[in-house]
């Protein structure tokens, strides 16, 4: 079997080849951008999982790399969007693509992307391919669900922690057990186990997801990547926005409020001023406790995978790693 270390080496210097390429294709402004997004690096986790699944049923890698770099270009595309709805200005210590070029030229790129996507994963030799196509395209659908209530919540003083769990399942999760199921159909693991794995990434990125909201406030901004706080800035409902109106006094609710409603301010005050609510509330304890939760969940799936356990150990060390990130 690959080591983790060693599928990330593969991955990376296949993307870095495959961004080449594209980068070389015309019209320019068209693909260079979508370069400069691979280019940006990242953790890699996504097509590391299609390749470490396939492994684990004793496939071919090779034979999984197409779909590998099917997921991580659609992953990169969402990214890419996200970027432009959010009016972000840095992603992985680099001025984001709409930065860096111009809007018009992001969502044209991250169309392309997307749709570079579909014709890798056309590549795949795999008697499950049908099944294949049918969950990315379902998984993407899923995504755009996802994206759409993250942007309805920014409006809606109803949310619920039911409602965020939803949302982030649809957003992150549902895109992590797709490359793990993907990985699992072309090494021709059997149905029971598939879906296993699948519910260990769905797991796992509710985890992965929740923890993302712990980093937006409490990472150290060099390691994150990108400037902390920026979800108490675009008033996202987080789970730690909504545990803290769950628990907070009412004057605490009050500020709260007052700082979602603002619409002129200094954006360090708005973020030192809920950060500290966040902080007398304990809201980051109380994330931590919903990561376990989904952690262990993850890992009681991966129990029920019916390999033995010595196979499962470096699927077990990347989620471990993704548990123990600053970033």
């Amino acid at each position: 079997m690959y080591s983790l270390t060693a599928l990330q080496k593969i991955v990376t210097d296949r993307l870095e080849e495959e961004a080449r390429q594209i980068g070389n294709r015309h019209p320019a402004n068209l693909y260079r951008p979508v370069q400069y997004t691979l280019d940006m690096g990242g953790k890699r986790l996504r097509p590391v999982m299609v390749l470490m699944a396939c492994d684990l049923f004793g496939g071919s890698i090779d034979a999984a790399m197409n779909a590998a770099l099917a997921i991580e270009l659609f992953h990169n595309f969402t990214l890419l969007h996200d970027d432009i709805m959010d009016k972000a200005t840095v992603r992985r210590n680099r001025p984001t693509v709409h930065k860096q070029f111009n809007e018009n030229i992001a969502i044209l790129s991250g169309d392309a992307m997307s749709n570079l996507a579909y014709l890798y994963l056309l590549k795949s030799q795999s008697p499950a391919l049908h099944g294949i196509i049918s969950l990315f395209a379902e998984t993407a659908v899923e995504i755009c669900e996802g994206q759409q209530l993250d942007m309805d919540y920014e409006n809606r003083p109803d949310v619920s922690i039911s409602d965020y769990l939803k949302m982030i399942r649809q957003k992150t999760a549902v895109l992590i057990a797709c490359s793990l199921k993907t990985g699992a159909l072309i090494g021709n693991a059997r149905a029971g186990d598939a879906a296993h794995l699948y519910d260990f990434g769905i797991n796992l990125g509710m985890a992965f997801q929740l923890q993302d909201d712990l980093l937006d406030v409490y990472a150290d901004q060099d390691n994150f990547g990108k400037k902390t706080g920026g979800d108490i800035l675009a008033n996202k409902k987080t789970f730690l926005l909504l545990k803290s109106f769950e628990l907070a006094s009412p004057g605490q609710k009050e500020e709260l409020l007052s700082w979602i409603a603002a619409a002129s301010f200094n954006p360090d005050d708005k973020i030192a001023a809920v950060k500290k609510i966040y902080t007398d509330l304990q809201v980051g304890q109380v994330a931590g406790e919903a990561i376990d939760h989904f952690y262990g969940k993850a890992l009681a799936e991966l129990d029920l995978v019916t390999i033995e356990t010595a196979r499962k150990e470096e699927l077990l060390s990347l989620a471990r790693n993704i548990m123990k990130r600053k970033n």
